[in-house]
Formats: structure tokens, C-alpha cells, sequence
């Protein structure tokens, strides 16, 4: 049986990761830059937000933020994504993204009170998460609960 000890398995994988690693910086480089030229073209700028992130993060980020919120295709329409945006901003809170989410709902059709819907039901939504979670409610109680109004509700229509 082959055998390395451990200090020379470190020692081997250390110097595989240090050979890697010094190619890496170059490809993040050319990688980023694409990924910058392709969000000024998109956005017609590249925000600060894209420009803090390590230049290893910038396609990754611009990628998921191109195939989820900006993708016309997916099963949520625009102004749906972006009102939960604005939902979720308001419970982190965040005031950078209520801002946008608040402004790019609105330029996908939302409506001020659907803007005023989206957060009131993140502040029901916390509230009562607040309540079941600091009282401790028996997660199964409340399954089964749930599953009986939902019956009733559904039996009602």
C-alpha cells in the first residue's frame, strides 16, 4: 500500500493549490472585465455595487442577478420579483434595496398601493413569525393547523 504522511500530503496539496491559484488572478481579471462590459451594456453603467466585489465574484453575481431578476423568461414576472425584493428589504432592512426594489417594482407596473401591500404583509409575515417562534409553538400543531384552514378555506369556494 502506498502511503504519504500527513505533513507531505499537506506540503502536496499546498504547492497544487499555490500552482492553481497563480493562474487564477489572471483568468478573475479577463472574466471580470467581461462581465463589467456586459452590465454597462445591459444597465447602460456599472454600479459601485458590482465594483466593491472581489473581481473572482463579479460574473457570478452579474449571472445570477441576469438569470433570476432580469430574466423575462422565469415564472415570476418583474414586478412580482421585485415586490418581493422590497418585502424582504424591509425586514433585513436594507435601505439601498427598498430604494431600488421600490423603484424598479414600480417601473414594472406596481402600483404605490401594491408597494404599500408588498411591505405590510413582510410586517405581518414578522410579526407573527416573531410570536410563534418566541412562544415556541409546536411546529407540528401548527402544521396541522394550517392544513385544516387551508381544507376549510378551499372547501368554501
Amino acid at each position: 500500500m502506498f502511503k504519504i504522511s500527513l505533513p507531505k500530503t499537506l506540503l502536496i496539496i499546498a504547492t497544487g493549490i499555490c500552482a492553481v491559484s497563480a493562474t487564477v488572478p489572471a483568468f478573475a481579471e479577463d472574466v471580470a472585465q467581461a462581465a463589467y462590459k456586459d452590465i454597462e451594456k445591459t444597465l447602460g453603467s456599472v454600479p459601485t455595487m458590482f465594483k466593491i466585489l472581489p473581481e473572482t465574484a463579479v460574473a457570478g453575481a452579474w449571472a445570477e442577478i441576469k438569470s433570476v431578476q432580469l430574466n423575462p423568461e422565469t415564472q415570476l414576472d418583474g414586478k412580482t420579483k421585485e415586490l418581493i425584493g422590497l418585502a424582504v428589504a424591509s425586514q433585513i432592512p436594507c435601505q439601498y434595496c427598498i430604494y431600488f426594489h421600490t423603484l424598479a417594482a414600480k417601473a414594472n407596473g406596481a402600483t404605490d398601493e401594491e408597494v404599500r401591500e408588498a411591505v405590510a404583509m413582510s410586517a405581518i409575515v414578522r410579526h407573527w413569525s416573531t410570536m410563534l417562534n418566541g412562544m415556541q409553538v409546536d411546529v407540528g400543531t401548527f402544521k396541522t393547523e394550517t392544513d385544516a384552514l387551508l381544507k376549510h378555506a378551499s372547501a368554501k369556494k
